[in-house]
């Protein structure tokens, strides 16, 4: 194997969902391992907050991607919420690059509650976003990737990506490929 993908659903979503799947398929192919964590059961705890329970969320995500990057390169891929908890995790676990849709670079609750800033490691960043994203504003996803030089994708699309999931695919194959040489 050259390595192994973490790929993180968003909120509401599963480890089924069609943009992971997607990724999923790509690193077979590729010749990298990879594994969906299921977050469910988080998403659901209401009781920890609008977003379930981001917190676990990430602990869960820290935990899986300790074990992986012990034994060899590891990427990090999440959508929405996924995309954060990635970013974060990338600061406490070495990788080899992250892939992000939807990346949320800012979050807050209706009671304005703030999260954390969305942050990743210095390593090499693709983005996959859509124009009419109605939860996160395109440009905060150019402001926060301009510094880091990450690749950036702009599609025609709201925030689920629906329509460009063969687009999210072939961008994910790009960073993996990149990777190799």
């Amino acid at each position: 194997m050259r390595g192994h993908c973490i790929l993180s659903h968003g909120f509401e979503s599963g480890p089924d969902a069609t943009k992971v799947t997607a990724l999923a398929e790509v690193a077979g192919r590729l010749g990298w391992s990879h594994e969906r964590p299921d977050y469910t059961d988080l998403d659901a705890r209401r009781d920890a907050g609008e977003l379930g329970d981001v917190p676990a969320r990430l602990e869960r995500l820290l935990g899986l991607a300790r074990a992986a990057a012990a034994r060899g390169p590891l990427l990090l891929a999440g959508s929405s919420l996924g995309a954060w908890i990635s970013g974060r995790v990338s600061l406490e676990v070495p990788v080899a690059g992250l892939f992000l849709l939807a990346p949320p670079t800012r979050m807050q609750d209706s009671s304005g509650k703030q999260a954390p800033p969305m942050d990743a490691a210095p390593v090499p960043v693709s983005i996959v976003h859509g124009w009419r994203d109605e939860l996160i504003p395109a440009e905060r996803v150019v402001e926060w990737a301009g510094p880091r030089n990450a690749r950036l994708l702009l599609v025609d699309d709201d925030h689920r990506l629906g329509g460009h999931v063969r687009d999210c695919a072939a961008a994910f194959e790009a960073l993996l490929q990149s990777l190799d040489g």
